[in-house]
């Protein structure tokens, strides 16, 4: 069995326990430790380091810097196999814990990257020397987790962050209880004169996306209607239930559970919305978010911003809507050529690929884990954890 010691710069996401869900799936015997953002109990096991805050990087960085003194604890006598870094500012944590499980045993250090940090990118000085402090934390590590290839092409590749391959493990859903394979989603036709719905799930933290789809909502007088799930980043979007209680059109219904909730809420909206300003031009623009796969693995047709990635993905296979730009009245344009015919086959489109491109599989799990660990299936062909842009990423 693989031993390995996740360590995670926010035990309160759900995302850090579907990632150690989804190694134990693979086999796997799991350690989590790692740092809270909220103070009541988390209800799984782990070790906690310390207490950090939402939105305040370097601070992280720095108790995380601080939490090295725990790092002989952490490594006993050489108990891991792999060792993975979730997040920049649990690398050097990870390092030393390494340094220290590697002299009783050979271990693996690895470096998961969820997004660039907005810190990280540009020509200033401060992103110069965090981009500099990333490629000497670098130093060492075996393998490079990333969620989209535009992450390497645009700063690993770039800037020559790290000498070591690259693995592409994409934000498919992960249901430890589901079936596997997953059965195909059917979804029932609309009924007529009903309005169009639309999902916006997840983070909620584009401004540009909220006054969208608040003008575009106004001015459908009922002909669309936008239901919000989640957590809105009120620092972000300081107005955000302003804008919601003043518009008729508009529902919010606070957060949901991953996965349980996501095939009803998926399943009451008929367009799911992928836009995220956030960190345009940068992270914003690389990433594929959780919600592409959520909406195409239940059904929901996926709408993104044309020269983005996940814009790109969409139209390089055909799927779902792409937006030319953020104006309300584009959206009403795109949307108003959208009769029910149409709308149904953009949703039969979505169903007919293969649910494992939206979904994780137990045998990706246990690729996964092989591939942290250093061994590889390539006689595997069913073992399709890398896609063929992954393999080009990993050269």
């Amino acid at each position: 069995m693989t031993n390995i010691l996740y360590l995670s710069h926010d035990l309160d996401d759900p995302a850090t326990w579907r990632r150690a869900s989804m190694l134990e799936a693979g086999g796997a015997s799991v350690r989590v430790a790692g740092f809270r953002r909220l103070t009541g109990p988390i209800g799984r096991k782990a070790t906690v380091l310390g207490q950090t805050h939402s939105g305040r990087f370097l601070h992280r960085g720095f108790s995380a810097l601080r939490s090295i003194a725990k790092a002989r604890d952490l490594a006993g006598k050489g108990a891991f196999d792999v060792i993975v870094a979730r997040n920049l500012e649990m690398l050097p944590l990870a390092r030393r814990v390494h340094r220290l499980s590697s002299r009783h045993r050979p271990t693996r250090l690895i470096y998961e990257v969820l997004d660039i940090h907005r810190l990280m990118v540009g020509p200033g000085l401060v992103p110069s020397l965090m981009r500099q402090v990333e490629r000497h934390l670098c130093r060492g590590v075996d393998r490079v987790v990333i969620s989209s290839e535009r992450f390497w092409e645009e700063h690993f590749r770039r800037y020559g962050q790290v000498a070591a391959p690259a693995l592409l493990v994409e934000n498919k859903v992960w249901d430890p209880m589901a079936a596997d394979p997953a059965p195909q989603v059917m979804r029932p036709p609309r009924k007529a004169g009903e309005p169009l719905v639309i999902g916006w799930f997840g983070i909620l933290r584009c401004a540009e996306s909220l006054r969208c789809l608040d003008g575009l909502c106004r001015a459908a007088e009922g002909r669309v209607r936008l239901v919000l799930r989640g957590r809105p980043a009120l620092a972000v979007l300081p107005d955000f239930h302003q804008v919601v209680e003043a518009n008729p059109h508009i529902s919010f219904h606070g957060a949901y559970s991953y996965p349980d909730d996501l095939p009803g809420i998926y399943g009451e909206v008929d367009i799911a919305w992928l836009v995220d300003r956030f960190d345009a031009g940068a992270n914003s623009d690389w990433l594929l978010p959780n919600r592409l796969y959520e909406s195409c693995a239940h059904g929901a047709v996926p709408l993104a911003l044309s020269g983005t990635e996940t814009g790109r993905y969409l139209a390089r296979r055909g799927l779902g809507l792409v937006l030319a730009d953020l104006r309300p009245d584009t959206v009403s344009a795109l949307l108003a050529g959208l009769d029910d015919a149409e709308l149904a086959s953009l949703q039969s489109r979505i169903c007919a690929i293969d649910m494992a491109d939206w979904r994780t599989t137990r045998r990706e799990c246990a690729r996964l884990v092989d591939q942290l660990a250093g061994r590889r299936m390539d006689s595997d062909p069913a073992a399709d954890l890398l896609s063929p842009q992954a393999e080009r990423v990993a050269g």
